[in-house]
């Protein structure tokens, strides 16, 4: 029904770190070149666990910003910008809040796990609580079909494809609609129309759903077409509604392997991480000191590499020879962990190299982040707009 377009965002965490690389952004620049992709700054996000101390949000944003466009995210094919700059996500949070049950907000499980981790920040409050639906909003306000996520995230997906189908059903009926599907059918031609008459009853009846997905690929295909017809015809195969929401599809992508300077998750709040654009002398003592196989006490002690966190950044940037030299060399203690961990320090240099480069002209010029993010707030601010003028519509609100 609608094209195909994926919708990400991060909440504002100031500068980021090779784990964000690994992790999120180079799939970011993969996926920009497959799909149009929007990537935003979740600023109203970082109010959920942070809404008494605000004072960082603005710096962390543009200091992300940079970082996005230095790791390769180009905005000539990605659309870069900031939520709270695109009021429509609110608007869309709550007209969605009258009608979502409360209990799928309270069962999404990172709503107990943040509360436990965050033990120490109060968030009895409604906007934590709230904050899935917001993050169903962001997504469904563009009608995203694809939303990248690692497999924590998926709940959040779900619970996105639930609130779609849940509006779609109490707000995609329509008087008349069966009679104005079966005219949208006839302008299908005849070949078409008995294609897709045999296909929604194979689908209602028998439950086929390759028959369904057959006959969402031949309206895609179909030209002629307007919007409205096109909605009432998606809705007529699956029941008797238009599909105003789009229900998204999580896409999952690989958990980032990458572990801190101590081997636990690289994080911040770890003093573990290594900045995307970290300074090289300080990059270089961080990699120099980090912790070993403890059993290597010695420069003449074997070691065991499984032990070692240095290894396992062996693992993410070296080659297979060079892994092979560290394997060998520790365990028969025939190069030491300094002489171990110099091939690191060269790849992760080799790979900051062009960020910094990237990021230079930013730092040098703040007003090329602003015209971009400017640029692309403007886009998607049309494209939210357009979404909500049909919700409004729907919901009996466009009366003005």
């Amino acid at each position: 029904m609608y094209p195909d377009l994926v919708v990400s965002g991060m909440r504002p965490t100031g500068a980021l770190h090779l784990g964000h690389y690994h992790g999120a952004l180079k799939n970011w620049i993969k996926l920009q070149t497959e799909y149009p992709c929007l990537f935003f700054v979740a600023d109203w996000h970082a109010l959920t666990t942070h809404y008494d101390d605000p004072s960082k949000i603005e710096s962390s944003t543009w200091e992300m910003l940079i970082d996005w466009l230095a790791a390769g995210i180009d905005p000539s094919q990605s659309t870069l910008f900031i939520q709270s700059r695109v009021p429509e996500h609110a608007e869309l949070h709550l007209l969605l809040s009258m009608a979502t049950p409360l209990g799928w907000l309270e069962r999404v499980p990172t709503y107990k796990d943040q509360q436990e981790t965050l033990s120490d920040r109060d968030l009895a409050t409604y906007g934590f609580l709230g904050y899935p639906l917001l993050q169903a909003a962001d997504v469904l306000i563009y009608r995203a079909s694809i939303v990248p996520v690692g497999d924590d995230q998926v709940p959040h997906v779900e619970m996105t494809r639930e609130v779609a189908r849940r509006f779609n059903y109490l707000y995609g009926r329509e008087k008349g609609f069966e009679e104005k599907a079966l005219d949208a059918v006839k302008r299908l031609g005849g070949k078409r129309a008995r294609l897709y008459k045999e296909l929604r009853t194979q689908f209602q009846e028998q439950g086929d759903v390759d028959a369904l997905e057959q006959a969402k690929a031949m309206l895609d295909d179909v030209q002629n077409l307007s919007m409205i017809d096109r909605e009432r015809l998606f809705g007529y195969l699956e029941g008797s509604r238009k599909l105003i929401l789009v229900e998204p599809q999580a896409k999952l992508t690989a958990t980032s392997k990458l572990p801190g300077l101590d081997g636990q998750k690289m994080s911040k709040s770890y003093s573990n991480s290594i900045g995307l654009r970290e300074e090289k002398e300080s990059l270089t003592i961080k990699i120099r000191t980090m912790p070993t196989d403890p059993a290597r006490i010695r420069r003449s002690d074997i070691g065991d590499p499984d032990k070692c966190p240095v290894w396992q950044l062996h693992r993410v940037y070296s080659d297979s020879s060079t892994q092979e030299w560290v394997l060998k060399g520790c365990r028969t203690a025939s190069i030491g962990c300094i002489e171990c961990k110099q091939p690191v320090i060269d790849s992760i240099l080799k790979e900051q190299d062009p960020i910094r480069e990237r990021a230079q002209q930013y730092l040098d010029d703040p007003s090329l982040v602003r015209a971009i993010v400017a640029d692309g707030c403007e886009k998607a601010r049309k494209l939210a707009q357009d979404t909500m003028r049909d919700i409004r519509e729907a919901m009996g609100l466009s009366y003005f």
